[in-house]
């Protein structure tokens, strides 16, 4: 095990339409994709796009969709640790001018406690706040090992507070922002304080900001996608956390600024195609994006 990424599946359903019908209306969707789901579960996907894949402690559920993400993981090499649930959660996903609707349906009773893995050998934990149970007992542990941790902060949950004590790396989003009552920069103070080596608020097309052991605030701009070749946005922000994840993992030496850099380019490509799967990179996909895009 090189990494461990904890999260809640979904099975996305993604449909591109210029109106959503009410009433008894019909309408017919331009195009669609089904594709895996979930904040970590995305991010442990793009990880394993990019060439490394991790382990995934996940719900699974023992229905038609559930074997449908089973057979997705095997196909990016990602080893899954199934935690029980009766049904497959699903998000139907309708992007529309940059932003996106979504409609969730979610089984987060798990059947079983989370499983005990053997950590030996592991780098990174990386975990989304689904499994509030696993995630402070692996991030604990983590810390013990001196195993990296890393939280993708996407909103407020019982936990956040106490989880933070024992992450390394925290890349909030804007939204967790609002919900605290924070602007982004008393974001990154409160980061800092908390103890994490890196904190970070991502602010969609405004880019991201970030705070180092130093103090220092950082910021970088996003790259300017074509507003015409924008597609779908969900999903882009769980891939930012997975090639960040990945680029540090193959370069632990590297400066975070280079690996926000390669995540930036990650979500750049991200954005232009329908679908989680769809819109995961290669490296030869970042490469591109960052000699046309960046200056």
């Amino acid at each position: 095990m090189e990494a461990l990424f904890i999260g809640q599946t979904y099975i996305d359903v993604t449909l591109l339409a210029d109106e959503i019908p009410t009433g008894d209306d019909k309408a017919v969707a331009r195009d669609y994709a089904v594709s895996f789901g979930g904040n970590a579960v995305t991010a442990a996907f793009a990880c394993a796009k990019l060439g490394i894949a991790p382990d995934l402690l996940t719900s699974l559920a023992g229905d038609w969709l559930g074997r449908m993400f089973t057979d997705m993981a095997a196909r990016y090499g990602v080893f899954v640790h199934p935690r029980p649930v009766k049904r497959s959660s699903l998000s139907f996903v309708i992007p529309n001018n940059g932003k996106r609707a979504i409609l969730r349906a979610r089984d987060d009773n798990y059947l079983h406690p989370y499983p005990t893995l053997n950590l030996d050998g592991c780098r990174l934990l990386h975990l989304d706040g689904h499994q509030s149970d696993a995630a402070i007992a692996y991030a604990k542990a983590c810390r013990e090992k001196g195993i990296v941790t890393s939280l993708d902060g996407g909103g407020l949950r019982s936990n956040t507070h106490e989880l933070l004590e024992f992450i390394d790396i925290a890349v909030v989003a804007e939204r967790l922002c609002e919900q605290m009552e924070l602007t982004p920069n008393e974001m990154l103070t409160y980061l800092h304080a908390r103890g994490c080596a890196v904190g970070a608020v991502t602010l969609g097309e405004r880019g991201i900001v970030w705070i180092e052991k130093s103090g220092e605030k950082r910021e970088m701009a996003a790259l300017k996608v074509p507003r015409a070749r924008v597609v779908d946005t969900n999903g882009a922000g769980d891939i930012f956390h997975g090639a960040y994840c990945y680029s540090y993992l193959s370069q632990p030496d590297a400066p975070w600024e280079e690996h926000f850099r390669f995540a930036r380019a990650a979500s750049a490509h991200s954005v232009q195609h329908l679908g989680n799967e769809a819109s995961l990179p290669s490296l030869a996909d970042i490469t591109a994006i960052r000699a046309a895009l960046e200056t």
